[in-house]
């Protein structure tokens, strides 16, 4: 094994583990996080929100979900010309669709929440799109990393 494989396999490696990371996180949200605060009265479901869309802006955070879209992409340059590359573009495409529903409905929802206003209202408007928001991408990161590891499968029995 040269190298640039080893290293080619370290990255694709971390990009499984980072895309596997956040779909945990998102699936986490949707099969524990939200319905144990649907649950709760308007004031204490939009406290909460609040809070947890303040502290998951951390570094630890960042890095898996910046990390797993850029080391899919690394993982995708690298693996030009190799059998293996149409699960890691497959994966990349996923990804990607992933963090743009993060940032065009999951994100301007968790701002409006932040705004003053009823917290009946606030919930009524944030709720229902921010929750279906999460189930979609918690799908596709969770495709993103079937893919990486068939990627990973392919590519440890290629004969390249």
């Amino acid at each position: 094994m040269t190298h640039s494989s080893r290293s080619n396999g370290l990255v694709l490696g971390a990009a499984t583990v980072a895309t596997g990371l956040i779909a945990g996180a998102f699936y986490v949200f949707a099969c524990a996080v939200m319905p144990a605060l649907g649950r709760s009265d308007d004031r204490v479901y939009v406290q909460v929100m609040r809070d947890i869309n303040e502290v998951i802006q951390n570094p630890v955070f960042f890095l898996s979900f910046l990390g797993a879209p850029l080391l899919t992409a690394v993982a995708a340059w690298q693996a030009r010309g190799r059998a293996h590359r149409r699960w890691v573009w497959a994966a990349l495409a996923a990804s990607v669709l992933a963090f743009l529903v993060t940032v065009v409905f999951n994100v301007p929802l968790n701002d409006d929440l932040a705004s003053d206003g009823d917290p009946g209202a606030l919930r009524e408007e944030f709720e229902d799109p921010w929750v279906a928001w999460n189930v979609v991408r918690a799908v596709l990161l969770t495709v993103a990393m079937g893919l990486l590891v068939k990627a990973t499968g392919s590519r440890a029995t290629r004969t390249d």
